[in-house]
């Protein structure tokens, strides 16, 4: 049977990144599973109220961003949700991140174990997940990124793994379209020729798959994650904005080989 693995830092990073690529696979038969590896702990509390502020109550904040979890991937179509049950370790540089019971200082051999039971369990054949930077640094990511890698090579399931991918030339058009459009987004003008820092080289991205046509589903798992303000910023913007953003999900081929079509994950897979 074929299957899409998705392994996940925290609840609500399903969406922006694999959302759609969920959302399609269910649609034609795939089996879906996502692995969320913390409990988001360190998200926001009611009101805002952020890690160490007076009020936040981590566990509070768990017990809804799970059920919010659970919303979004109804939503989107995902039939199997796994916890790794791991803390949230918060930012770069927070106490959290070696607070006993953190994905981030969780032994990496454990957390593999886990990860490795479960790809023996569905025998996806494709897993996604971030890559070595985490995307962005986050030390949740970066170890789940560690976890999939070292679990894929371990069980040797996977005939593909990818990381999610923001390819540079997305994001400068985006920062153009942004100033052109006067969106009220703080994104600096870059030089005539240059790319921007953020983001994945081109050249490093294997796939581009569309999802436009699950936008709206993908805005409402977004909007499940209501108790954090991380992606709200978006449904502020005009919808042409909205799409540039959700409209398109791309991937870096980290393990295993396909000459096929690069706006399919599964292209050539049975």
């Amino acid at each position: 049977m074929l299957t899409l693995m998705a392994v996940h830092a925290h609840p609500d990073d399903e969406v922006i990144g694999t959302g759609g690529v969920f959302a399609r696979a269910a649609a034609l038969g795939i089996r879906t599973v996502l692995v969320t590896c913390t409990n988001g702990e360190q998200g926001d509390g009611p009101g805002g109220v952020k890690p160490g502020e007076e009020g936040h109550d981590p566990a509070g904040v768990r017990e809804t961003r799970l059920k919010e979890l659970a919303r979004s991937a109804e939503i989107l179509g995902i039939e199997h949700v796994e916890l790794l049950g791991y803390a949230d370790s918060g930012m770069v540089g927070w106490a959290a991140n070696t607070a006993p019971g953190s994905f981030a200082a969780a032994d990496l051999d454990a957390a593999t174990d886990k990860l490795v039971a479960l790809m023996e369990h569905y025998r996806p054949q494709v897993v996604v997940t971030y890559d070595a930077n985490g995307n962005y640094g986050h030390p949740d990511h970066i170890q789940a990124h560690r976890v999939a890698v070292a679990a894929a090579e371990r069980s040797g399931i996977p005939e593909r793994l990818y990381a999610t991918a923001m390819p540079r030339s997305a994001m400068a058009e985006m920062g153009r379209m942004a100033r052109e459009q006067e969106w009220g987004l703080d994104w600096p003008e870059l030089e005539e020729g240059a790319e921007p820092e953020f983001g994945t080289p081109d050249e490093l991205v294997t796939t581009v798959v569309d999802v436009t046509e699950y936008f709206e589903r993908k805005a409402e798992a977004l909007q499940a994650h209501a108790s954090q303000s991380d992606g709200s910023f978006l449904f502020t913007l005009p919808k042409e904005a909205q799409l540039m953003f959700l409209g398109h999900e791309a991937f870096s081929r980290i393990r295993g080989e396909t000459t096929a079509d690069t706006e399919d994950l599964f292209a050539g897979l049975t």
